[in-house]
């Protein structure tokens, strides 16, 4: 079975342990084992500039056992999607492992963004917003579809969804599964 590690910001969520469980068990159904980053034992009580180092060595750890990557892009703390996760997006590329992602999110990126320069105490006037219709910026939306995952999946019905909803996610992964079983009977 392919390894997906599931990236995103659900790791920063109280009820982490129960999200993380509910994505391992989708994409079993799908023939895929779902890694998370989240791990409880980091909690132990570790000094900051200890704990962080150990997280993202685990995460870097985790990456490189995974196949691809299936990443929570729903818009976190700003306009876009979270930045750790956007590196864990870059380092699946860079290795050519296929790149699948969702948000739950359904305006768009330039819509986002202007709501959020709305609100800055000092705007820059003239300041560009990058305006293409596209769930994010579009490096993020390009690196998924040139990355394998064809688009940025987000919900159909045009309805946002709350940030653990996980219809969308399931979207992702069904996808992600359909592909490794056309690589799969392609080569074998």
């Amino acid at each position: 079975m392919p390894k997906a590690y599931l990236a995103g910001p659900d790791v920063f969520l109280p009820h982490v342990a129960s999200i993380a469980a509910a994505k391992i068990a989708l994409c079993a159904r799908y023939g895929i084992t779902g890694i998370s980053p989240f791990n409880s034992d980091f909690a132990a009580g570790l000094p900051a500039q200890k704990l962080w180092r150990q997280i993202y060595e685990d995460d870097v750890r985790l990456m490189r056992e995974s196949d691809l990557i299936i990443a929570n892009l729903t818009p976190f703390r700003g306009a876009s999607a979270d930045a750790g996760t956007l590196v864990e997006l870059g380092w699946f590329l860079g290795q050519g492992r296929p790149v699948f992602a969702y948000s739950n999110a359904v305006e768009d990126f330039a819509a986002r963004t202007r709501a959020q320069i709305g609100v800055l105490p000092d705007p820059l006037p003239g300041i560009v917003v990058e305006d293409f219709g596209l769930a994010d910026n579009l490096m993020i939306a390009g690196a998924v579809e040139y990355g394998g995952g064809g688009r940025l999946y987000r919900p159909e019905d045009g309805q946002a969804r709350a940030f653990d909803s996980l219809d969308v996610f399931e979207r992702c992964v069904a996808a992600a599964a359909a592909l490794f079983k056309t690589t799969t009977k392609a080569c074998c």
